[in-house]
Parts: structure tokens; sequence; C-alpha cells
């Protein structure tokens, strides 16, 4: 009886993350970051040497603050760097051409008026010699351009650089630049004309504004991108044209939303796939390597994914088939899948909304995801959320459980229990639930955002948030949750549900508080 009591003690001593793997298993994973996560998993073994670590490191794909954390404490030396690809090498011809332009930009900055020796060059030596001529050198040419010279610049590529360096460094004369109309046929990026769109606004030129985000359309790498634009420019200069342009985007997005609000138009809720019962052969939805090996072939060009589509057209693999039609489609038609209907539907609406919301974002319901900074399963959880978690729920859970999509579920829903006592609204929600609830506490407590005190809110908040990634992805998870309440039969409107965030008896409790 004794040892009994015994090695029930000692396996209720075991840590979180109790299952061991061997220097040949993690060696024989293909690389990716699933291997990563594995490798982290690895070095943070007892029974793992230092020998072991050392070489196993140089496995991984890249080196998250995780593993290089790990690394240290394992084997007390700094991470290696990891083999790079080479830059490509110039040719001789390049390597001439590159020395005879430095020596222009020498020549320029030793000069007596570096200033007007810089303007007789022509725009794209100009840019070249701006660009190489280092903070001290830019101080050399700052001067006051005109219009016409700024359109003639910004049909270079370098012009962007230039955008940056005159911001940075803090350059008062060619600061003017960033007022100007860019030529129409313009380099410029999209982030760049954007930021510039947003300033003019800012400054009460909502002619200039429209302008930039009319040709920021042009330059979005992807469609919602295009439709910020579009709500932008019609939102500068109230040009219904815009708005039908808009609502024609075939994207599911906070501003296809707000469009459609605005048009007085119904929604498209997208596509719910209703697939048969049934599980593909030899395929396990909780291992990540077999998701790391599928998501090899979804990204194959060679692979015939009408094929593949067929073979996961199953409910349980209804997130995976949905990800193949994705991309086989280019995102269209655009699908919100409602799996684990069973589980979810004994929560109330908000809690199932938010919750498809979130996953949809988070993994697009792939079990046994994991990110580059090791978020694990389809509710993307870290693990030292994980670690609070488990003693929240008094449970003894491997890291490797949160690839079961029901356990997911759970400890998301036992972490929004907390974000909910204090956030009210699903757009602080998925702030919290990204970046965390002292970030969000912070945000929310600004003088300056959510406060209805400015021309555009509450939509100039929303891109005001200074985090980019939590800016991204509350816009999204925000959007998700508008589809997925009027799935769940209650028909809410984007623009309704943003008109109360600047009142606190409806979003949080952190406002109520004094400071």
């Amino acid at each position: 009886m004794r040892k009994l009591w015994a090695l029930l003690a000692l396996l209720l001593l075991v840590p979180l993350g109790a299952r061991t793997f061997s220097y040949a298993w993690v060696h024989s994973l293909p690389k990716g970051v699933e291997k990563d996560y594995y490798i982290w998993r690895y070095l943070r073994q007892k029974s793992t040497s230092k020998a072991q670590a050392r070489n196993i490191i140089r496995e991984a794909s890249s080196l998250n603050p995780s593993l290089k954390k790990a690394y240290r404490r394992k084997t007390g030396l700094k991470p290696p760097t990891l083999s790079r690809r080479k830059p490509r090498k110039l040719s001789p011809t390049q390597k001439r051409e590159l020395a005879r332009k430095r020596a222009i930009v020498r020549q320029v900055l030793a000069s007596s008026d570096p200033g007007a020796a810089w303007r007789r060059l022509a725009p794209e030596m100009q840019l070249f010699v701006f660009k190489e001529a280092g903070t001290q050198g830019r101080k050399k040419l700052d001067y006051t351009i005109d219009e016409a010279q700024w359109q003639r610049l910004s049909r270079y590529p370098d012009a962007n650089l230039m955008i940056h360096y005159v911001r940075r460094d803090r350059l008062p004369g060619l600061s003017r630049i960033l007022r100007f109309k860019p030529a129409k046929n313009n380099a410029l990026r999209y982030e760049y004309l954007m930021r510039m769109g947003f300033e003019a606004l800012g400054r009460g030129q909502t002619d200039l504004a429209e302008y930039d985000f009319a040709r920021a359309v042009s330059k979005a790498s992807k469609r919602e991108l295009a439709d910020r634009a579009l709500f932008w420019a019609w939102k500068a200069e109230d040009d219904r044209d815009y708005l039908k342009k808009l609502v024609k985007s075939y994207d599911i997005n906070l501003y296809t939303l707000a469009g459609r609000d605005a048009l007085k138009l119904p929604y498209n809720l997208g596509i719910t796939p209703d697939l048969p019962s049934g599980k593909v052969p030899g395929f396990d939805i909780r291992n990540p390597i077999q998701w790391h090996r599928l998501k090899t072939k979804i990204f194959n060009p060679h692979t015939d994914m009408k094929a593949l589509a067929r073979k996961f057209h199953h409910a349980e693999t209804v997130g995976h088939w949905t990800y193949i039609k994705t991309k086989a489609d280019k995102d269209v038609p655009q699908y919100f899948p409602m799996p684990y209907r069973e589980y979810l539907a004994k929560f109330p609406v908000k809690r199932q909304a938010i919750l498809y919301a979130i996953a949809r974002q988070e993994s697009r319901f792939i079990p046994a995801s994991v990110s580059g900074s090791f978020a694990l399963g389809m509710m993307q959880i870290m693990p030292f959320l994980v670690d609070h978690l488990r003693k929240v729920r008094h449970e003894r859970i491997d890291y490797d459980d949160l690839f079961d999509p029901i356990t997911a579920l759970k400890y998301a829903n036992t972490h929004l229990d907390y974000l909910t006592k204090w956030l009210h609204h699903p757009l602080f929600v998925a702030y919290a639930y990204n970046a965390g609830i002292g970030y969000t506490r912070r945000l929310i407590r600004r003088k300056d955002l959510f406060e209805n005190n400015q021309k555009y809110d509450p939509w100039i908040s929303l891109e005001r948030v200074a985090n980019y990634q939590a800016n991204d992805y509350g816009k999204k998870v925000l959007a998700n949750y508008v589809v997925y309440m009027n799935k769940l039969g209650y028909p809410l409107r984007i623009t309704d549900l943003l008109s109360v965030v600047h009142l606190p008896k409806f979003t949080d409790e952190f406002r109520k508080i004094k400071k």
C-alpha cells in the first residue's frame, strides 16, 4: 500500500507537458514550425543533454524567443545563427554601376551647396543619393520642394524610402511632401498612401485624403485592404460611388459590412458547409505533423486540389476542407464553418458567436495548428496561458491535448470567462484575446481612442490602434462575430455594434474605474 501511495504522489508531481520525446523522433520530423514546437519541448526535457540540444537546435526552421530561452537554459550558450540564404552576388557590370552612383553621392555631399547639387540630378538619381546619404547627409539635402517635384519623385519605388527617412529623421523642409498629392501613376506602397490619407483627414484636407485613399485601392495586396481604402475614400468625401464599389467586393470584412449598412443592403454571410459524417482514413486531426504534410500538399502547385478536397469532404475535417477550397478557389466563396454544435449549443448565443469568430480567425478551425510563437490548437492558446488555465480548471494536461478541438474550446471558454468579467464588447474581447487584458485596459482608457470625440469615430479609433496585429485581429474577429450572430438567428449590424464602443456601461469595466 505504501508503494501505491508513493507512486500516486509521484504521478501528482509530474509537471505539465509530461510527455517525452526522443532525439530520434524529433530529428525525423519534417522541417517547419511544428518541428520547432517539438524541438522546444525536447529542450525543456530534463533528460535532454547539452550535446543533444546543440545538435537539435540547428534543425529549427526559425528561432523564436521561446526556443532561444529554452536553449539558453539547457546549455548556458547563446543560440546559434541559423543558415540563411546567401545574398545574390552583383555582376561586374552591376558593381561598376553601383560604384559610379556612390561616387555621385560623395560629390553631392562634399559640394559647397549640396541642396543645389542634389536638385540638378534626375529624379531617380536624387532618390538614390537621398537613400545613400545617411542621417547627417540627408540633413544637408533638407529643403522645401514643390508638388510638381514631388510628383516626379513619387513615380519611382525609392520614393517610399524617402518618405520613411523624412519621417524618421524629422526633416522639416522635405516633410512638406507628406502634404502633397503624389503622381496618379505613383510607385508608393499601400501603407504609405493610407497613412498620408489619415494624416490629411486629421488636417481637414478631405480632398487630399480621398485622393490618397483612392490611389491606395490599386496598391492593396489583399481584397480586404482594397475595401479598407474604398471605405475611407467614401468617408473622406462622402462619394457614394466608392460605397457602390465597396459592396461589390467578394470579401466579407468590417468595411464591406459597414458599406452594406450605409446602403441598407442585406449582408452576405458566406457559406456554412454541411458535410457528411466520416473520417479520412489514416488522418488524425489532432496530429500537427500530419497537418504540416497536408499543408505542403495544399501549397504544392502540382497537387490536384479537387481530388484533395474530395478526400477531406467530411464533417470531422470541415476546417481542412474549407482551407483547401479557399486556397483552390482563391477566397471565393468565403466559408464560415460551424462545427462542434453538440458541444457549443449549450452556451449563450453571444459566447457561441465569439468562440466561432475567434476560431475562424486563429486557425480556420484546424485542430492541430501551431503558430510561430507556439500558440496551440484550434483556439491558439499560448503555453503559458495553458499553464494558468489548467490550474484554474484543476486539471493535469499536456500541451498536445490542446490539439483536441473540444479541449481547445473548453480552455478558450474558461479564458473568456475571465476576459468577459471586464470586457463586454466583442471588439475589446478580441483585443484582449490577442494582445492581453493589460494591453487592452491601457488601450481603452486612453482619452484619444473610443471616446466619440473625433469626427470619424469610432472608425478612426479602430485605425489608430498602434499594435498592428491587435488592430487587424480585432477588425477580423468583429466581422466574424457579426456574421456568426446572424447565422445563429440574431440580426446584428456592424454599425450598431460599433456605435456603443465609447459607452463603458455597454463595453467594459475599466473605464468605470477612476484612475
